[in-house]
Order: structure tokens, then C-alpha cells, then sequence
């Protein structure tokens, strides 16, 4: 029988599976491309590349995310039970208070971000904070505090980075070979890596952002159960996510950079048709499964 302990240690270790898949399609394209254009630091380029946009999009995440959704940072006295629910979870999960913002939107919605623990930010939409009881906004609140004790800030922003990434210099190789970038075609073998690594381009973005999307929900499934397990009460996560659910309609103010750190899909839940495939495609895992997993544990 599944157990709040055993979805925390299942998902973390298939998101660090997918992590490992990730950095294996960067070093695959940049080998590729040394190949194709017989220069093997371009490989050396391509890893110290990806690992410099992962320590600069860490370093500033927050900052990003905050101005992305248009936060306001706010007080005790402007949004006591805000306050309070983060104040006291905080302290049960041993973290260090975080910064509290607020988002003027009706959607209701929630995210946390930061480079760490010590620089953590979490954000409720004015329409969460309206409809939610004191449980569910606390279940609200402990799966966003999960979040930052889970380190999850970092394996989505180096996610997102490397998504980037990929789409880059596929693109980039994309542009020389048709346009008459410079690279060894005489060479013997040197036509065949050159339609392998236009292979790899239009490939490589697709299967990197499916890998990233996967992450996020994995991430969502983590989140629940250790907020599950800091509020002893995985019932008031569940309600909550079920007003969510029921409210379905899409933020005022959306962006796909953020969307994977919100609770629920900023977007949206969308229609049932082609509900399956959509699903595959999204950065948030069904709220009525996330639900049915709460309510099993």
C-alpha cells in the first residue's frame, strides 16, 4: 500500500532519472555537432554553456518569477491569516520564513520560488486567499513550503534552462545547415552525420520539453505528499485542490516560463476532448488524480 513516504522517495528518484536524461540530450547534441563540424570543443561549449544559464537563472529566479506574475510584497497587517499560515508551517517544517507575496488576480493560484531556502518566496493569488478555508489554505501553503524544503526551486529552474538551452542551438544548427554554415561534408561519412544531427535538432527540443514537463509533474505529486505529511491533514490540500479544479478558468496574467510553479495549471484545466493527449503536454498532472492520490494516502 502506497504511502506518503513512498511517493516522496518514488518521485525523487524519477525526477533524478529525468534530470540525467536531460544533461545526456545536451551532451548528445553538443558530440553531434562536433562532429559534424569536426571541432570537438564545441562539445566543451556546449556543457560549460548550459551549466553558466543554470547558475544564472537560479541566481535570479525569484526576481523573474515575481515580475513575470506582477507579486506585491505584503505585511502581517494587510493579510494576517496569509501571514499566520505561512509563519506557523514554517516553523513545523524547521524553515526559515519566507517572503510573502501577493498576486491581485480572481484565478485562484499559488507558487513558491527562490534560489534556496534562505532566499524563498511564496506568492497566493487574491482569489486563492478568497475562497479558501483555514485547512485548505494551510494545505495550500504547506505544498508550497514542500516545495522549497524539496529543493524543487533548483530541478525546475535547471529544467527550464535546459529546455532553452536545447531550442537554441537547435535552432542555431538548423540555420547553418540550410544556409551554409561551415562544417567537414567531404570527409567520409560526413553527409550521413549532417542529416543525423538535422534529426536530432528538430528531435532533441521536443523530447526535452516533454522530459521538463514530466519533471514539473512529478514535482506537483512530490509536493502534495510531503504537504500532506507537514500538515497531518492531507484532506484540506485535497478540498482545496478541488476548488481549484472547480474554478478551472485561466489567470488574467499568464506565462509559460512560470506556469510550472504554480499549484494548478495557470492556463487552466481546459476542455475534456483530447483530455489524454493534452495531458502529456502539461506542466500541472490532473487535479482529479492528484485528488485520488491524496485521499488514498
Amino acid at each position: 500500500m502506497a504511502t506518503i513516504y513512498t511517493e516522496q522517495s518514488n518521485n525523487v528518484r524519477k525526477t533524478w532519472l529525468l534530470m540525467t536524461l536531460f544533461f545526456g540530450i545536451v551532451i548528445a547534441l553538443g558530440y553531434v555537432f562536433a562532429q559534424v563540424y569536426n571541432n570537438p570543443g564545441i562539445l566543451y561549449i556546449f556543457i560549460i554553456f548550459s551549466i553558466g544559464m543554470n547558475i544564472a537563472g537560479y541566481w535570479f529566479s525569484d526576481k523573474i518569477a515575481l515580475s513575470i506574475a506582477g507579486a506585491k510584497p505584503v505585511t502581517r497587517e494587510e493579510y494576517f491569516d496569509l501571514y499566520n499560515a505561512v509563519e506557523n508551517l514554517s516553523i513545523t517544517a524547521g524553515l526559515p520564513m519566507p517572503k510573502i507575496y501577493v498576486i491581485a488576480d480572481q484565478a485562484p493560484n499559488a507558487f513558491a520560488t527562490g534560489r534556496d531556502k534562505e532566499h524563498a518566496v511564496v506568492a497566493a493569488t487574491t482569489g486563492l486567499l478568497a475562497i479558501m478555508n483555514k485547512s485548505e489554505l494551510e494545505g495550500v501553503i504547506a505544498h508550497e513550503l514542500s516545495h522549497i524544503g524539496n529543493r524543487d526551486m533548483l530541478v525546475s529552474t535547471v529544467a527550464v534552462v535546459l529546455v532553452g538551452f536545447v531550442a537554441i542551438v537547435s535552432d542555431m544548427f538548423m540555420r547553418m545547415s540550410f544556409f551554409g554554415g561551415r562544417r567537414d561534408g567531404d570527409r567520409e561519412g560526413g553527409g550521413l552525420i549532417v542529416i543525423i544531427g538535422i534529426l536530432i535538432s528538430i528531435l532533441a527540443p521536443i523530447a526535452a520539453k516533454l522530459i521538463q514537463l514530466s519533471i514539473s509533474r512529478k514535482r506537483e505529486y512530490l509536493a502534495d505528499a510531503s504537504g500532506s505529511l507537514l500538515t497531518r491533514y492531507p484532506e484540506g490540500l485535497a478540498t482545496a485542490l478541488e476548488k481549484l479544479r472547480d474554478y478551472s478558468r485561466p489567470m488574467a496574467r499568464q506565462s509559460t516560463a512560470i506556469a510550472h510553479l504554480y499549484i494548478s495549471n495557470p492556463f487552466g484545466e481546459g476542455s475534456k476532448f483530447g483530455k489524454k493527449v493534452g495531458n502529456m503536454f502539461s506542466t500541472h498532472p490532473p487535479l482529479e488524480d492528484r485528488i485520488r492520490i491524496l485521499r488514498g494516502l
